[in-house]
């Protein structure tokens, strides 16, 4: 028998196109030489009536093979699968490497990509058509399966080694040009097989089989294209022989990576005509165990895999089995989704070390408290509220103190300004700037690793990136909210000097602007300093700028106010029984002054004598007011303590929620997006998990 070629019938070429089945190009050869011959004479090959009785039978007989007109005309509808899992999957796929574009590096996302136009490129062609390669190893058989399958001599056979160069395709129908163009088939080498009418070669229309080069071929360029085809292919037959079934570089090169492919796999055990007796039997128990040792599922008892069979291209035998699993493969039509459905799970299966992480990262509620637990800290919270304490028991102790011992420490205070004490005070800051400014540093890079715990490398690097980066003004954030409590601090002091009262506590939404970094707005006592951190930044040099964060030394030669954040004037908030405890302070010094002038006055003989009397109001006086004194200290701890922890509190929520917006939420923001592309990934890999 001789082939019929197929070039020009799917690209509408030719003359003779459209005439159905190879009629034309069976009539073209059957009249070669009548036509060269009458051609001479300028008379058409038709003329005589022999020749025209030939032509209506051949016409005849072309109408009655002619297949429905649905089978015939070029396939280029897309590929119908929006209803199956495949569809879902690409389109995961595809959010997931758009996703992934800003953390992972291209070459990472090659063939994920690759996959994705692959895909794409096949659902835009033929569905009705299954293209099935054969593929082996010299000298394995390959083309003249090739050739019994197409019942025809159309692939070159011998002893010549190679003896295949190309690719060769035979298509069974109509409408697989743009299927070969995507294989690079010439048309040159498009065939067409001899069909007969029976049930198997019904079976087989929409088939397209490539007999590829030798995959060992000596010649680089035919592992190239073996290379090439293999990868656009909807399913491939493998022929091993038993001389070579078990060569390391069909089961390294191929069968190992193409594992998951098992469903779209023929392999086929050729030349079973040279084995004796069970020798057959014996050889493709071995292959199978070998596939079984690749990872490559054996398709056995209604289970899905691969096909694993025996044949003799030669002798025939087994060839029609063959034939037969093809046709039932080639109407299930299902061939093209398992392969695209293998790529997307071989691809996602690169990509899971970028993908999947070890238990379950991310930002718990211990790490976020102790991340504010060390920005507290740096930014002095604790002694901020300390100092607070002591600047309400100062000011309990001014209002409801003796006369006497407010005038006492004000000669203590006034006498030792100047001394050596602010010196250390004006020195102390630099060596806590640094402290502080290795405790935020610390802080943020403690909160990365915690956060990074198990993440993949690539998300972990983002995660870092972002804590840094947030990182960057964070220390001048806080070093504003220092200053802010600095400047509130002594504005509430001057207005003390100056005799101002004190009532209330400042409004909470003072610390606002500061728990942005923002700075603060109608700050007062910081005359040329900029209300943001912008500005804060530009007048800084190093990591915390010109001011004095530290441990403490927010606080170390003024007591902030509790309200103080904000940069305003406030007055220190007032117990109800604090009016009486003055009122009785002042009458315990009335009755000293009281019982003073009365015995001054018998002194100087101006009273009638009885020192009874004023010195029992004396005595009363000086023991009272002290007492009234010790009672309001006592009565001040609790009051007191409240206010200072107030204090801290205010501080410690403003460096928080300044380390919030800097650095949790940036890094919470990473690991939001890897969480949605790890969902993208899982909805990638469904199918492959769950099974078809």
């Amino acid at each position: 028998m001789t082939a019929v070629t197929d070039q020009g019938r799917d690209r509408g070429q030719g003359p003779e196109h459209g005439r159905p089945d190879g009629a034309a190009e069976e009539a073209a050869g059957g009249v070669e030489g009548a036509e060269g011959t009458e051609g001479a004479a300028g008379r058409r090959w038709d003329d005589g009536l022999i020749a025209r009785r030939a032509a209506d039978a051949l016409k005849e007989g072309a109408e009655r093979e002619r297949p429905p007109d649905d089978d015939v005309r070029p396939q280029v509808e897309a590929y119908g699968l929006q209803g199956g899992s495949l569809r879902p999957r690409l389109d995961a796929l595809r959010e997931l490497v758009g996703l992934s574009r800003a953390r992972l590096d291209g070459d990472t996302l090659a063939e994920a990509g690759r996959v994705l136009d692959e895909a794409s490129a096949r659902q835009r062609l033929s569905s009705r058509h299954t293209v099935v390669a054969i593929a082996g190893a010299t000298g394995s058989g390959k083309s003249t399966l090739f050739n019994a399958l197409a019942c025809s001599q159309i692939s070159e056979t011998g002893l010549r080694r190679p003896t295949t160069s190309a690719p060769i395709a035979c298509s069974w129908t109509d409408g697989a040009a743009g299927l070969l163009d995507r294989l690079a088939v010439p048309g040159r080498l498009r065939r067409r097989p001899v069909q007969g009418n029976t049930d198997v070669d019904e079976a087989l229309q929409g088939l397209v089989l490539v007999d590829l080069p030798d995959h060992d071929s000596a010649a680089t360029g035919h592992r190239e294209q073996v290379d090439r085809v293999l990868a656009l292919v909807d399913a491939v037959i493998w022929v091993v022989d038993p001389e070579k079934y078990a060569d390391a570089a069909l089961h390294e090169r191929y069968l190992r990576p193409l594992a998951g492919h098992a469903e779209v796999t023929f392999v086929v055990l050729n030349q079973i005509d040279r084995l004796p007796g069970e020798a057959a039997d014996l050889v493709l128990d071995d292959l199978r165990r070998l596939l079984d040792e690749d990872g490559m599922a054996v398709g056995e008892h209604g289970e899905p895999g691969a096909t694993v069979m025996s044949l003799s291209a030669l002798t025939g035998d087994g060839v029609a089995d063959l034939r037969e699993l093809l046709g039932r493969f080639v109407q299930d039509r299902t061939a093209a989704a398992a392969r695209l459905s293998a790529d997307v799970a071989a691809a996602a299966a690169r990509l899971r070390p970028v993908y999947v992480a070890e238990g379950r990262p991310g930002l718990g509620e211990r790490t976020r408290e102790e991340f504010a637990d060390r920005l507290a800290e740096a930014v002095g919270a604790a002694a901020a509220g300390q100092a607070a304490e002591r600047e309400w028991r100062r000011n309990a102790g001014r209002a409801c103190g003796t006369p006497w011992l407010r005038l006492w420490r004000w000669y203590e205070s006034t006498r030792q300004l100047g001394g050596l004490d602010l010196m250390a005070q004006a020195l102390a800051p630099p060596e806590e700037e640094l402290t502080a400014r290795q405790r935020v540093e610390q802080a943020v890079r403690t909160l990365a690793d915690d956060a990074v715990v198990g993440l993949p490398a690539p998300w972990a690097q983002a995660v870092r990136e972002a804590a840094v980066s947030g990182a960057k003004g964070l220390p001048e954030a806080l070093d504003e909210l220092a200053r802010n409590a600095q400047a509130g601090a002594g504005s509430a002091g001057r207005g003390r000097a100056a005799g101002g009262g004190h009532k209330g506590a400042a409004d909470p939404g003072a610390t606002a602007p500061g728990s942005r970094g923002a700075g603060a707005r109608g700050t007062q006592g910081m005359q040329g300093t900029p209300g943001g951190p912008a500005g804060s930044r530009a007048q800084s040099s190093g990591l915390l700028g010109s001011g004095s964060l530290g441990s403490g030394a927010s606080v170390r030669g003024v007591a902030p106010a509790a309200g103080a954040l904000g940069g305003r004037t406030v007055r220190l908030p007032r117990p109800a029984w604090w009016p009486a405890a003055v009122l009785a302070q002042a009458s315990m010094t009335l009755l000293q002054i009281f019982g003073g002038l009365w015995l001054l006055g018998q002194i100087v003989g101006v009273l009638e004598p009885g020192l009874v009397v004023p010195a029992l109001l004396m005595l009363a006086g000086v023991v009272g007011g002290p007492l009234v004194e010790w009672s309001c200290a006592a009565a001040a701890r609790g009051p007191a303590r409240r206010y200072g922890q107030e204090a801290e509190r205010r501080l410690r929520e403003a460096a928080s929620g300044c380390g919030r917006a800097r650095v949790l939420d940036p890094v919470a923001a990473e690991l939001a997006r890897y969480r949605e592309v790890r969902e993208r990934y899982v909805a990638v890999t469904e199918f492959s998990t769950t099974g078809r």
